[in-house]
């Protein structure tokens, strides 16, 4: 996923944040048939919703993740809440915060940007999803 994440970011090419990079990456990976319009549906989890709060990257992992483990309605999906739990903490684990201002200090750089953030949470999600994915296919 690393190369989708990477042609998302591409200014040339599409120059998105990293919400809709996320989404995007993960819509080419997995094949989740998402059209503009819910793609458009991340724009606003850019800059951590546009106040430095949740990291762009975290808010499209989960989008993603709720697209991937969702059972009709979330109350009927027991391991999307799992699995939303477990992104959550290995992202603060590695990254060391989930809030996009506290990252944007301590993770960001002049060249790459939010790009080691986007592709080390890339990673992670790719790693939930195979985690839980057997499982999931079980039951639904």
């Amino acid at each position: 996923m690393e190369k989708r994440k990477r042609k998302y970011r591409d200014e040339k090419q599409y120059d998105f944040s990293c919400s809709e990079a996320m989404i995007y990456a993960a819509n080419e990976k997995y094949n989740l048939g998402l059209t503009e319009s819910h793609f458009k549906m991340m724009a606003p989890f850019s800059g951590g919703m546009y106040d430095g709060d949740t990291c762009g990257v975290v808010s499209g992992a989960i989008a993603v993740l709720g697209l991937v483990f969702t059972n009709n309605v979330s109350h009927n999906s027991p391991l999307l809440k799992e699995a939303v739990l477990e992104y959550k903490a290995s992202f603060e684990e590695l990254l060391g915060s989930r809030v996009c201002n506290t990252l944007l200090e301590t993770q960001r750089d002049d060249i790459e940007g939010c790009n080691t953030i986007i592709l080390d949470g890339g990673k992670l999600l790719e790693e939930v999803i195979e985690k839980y994915k057997s499982d999931f296919e079980k039951i639904s």
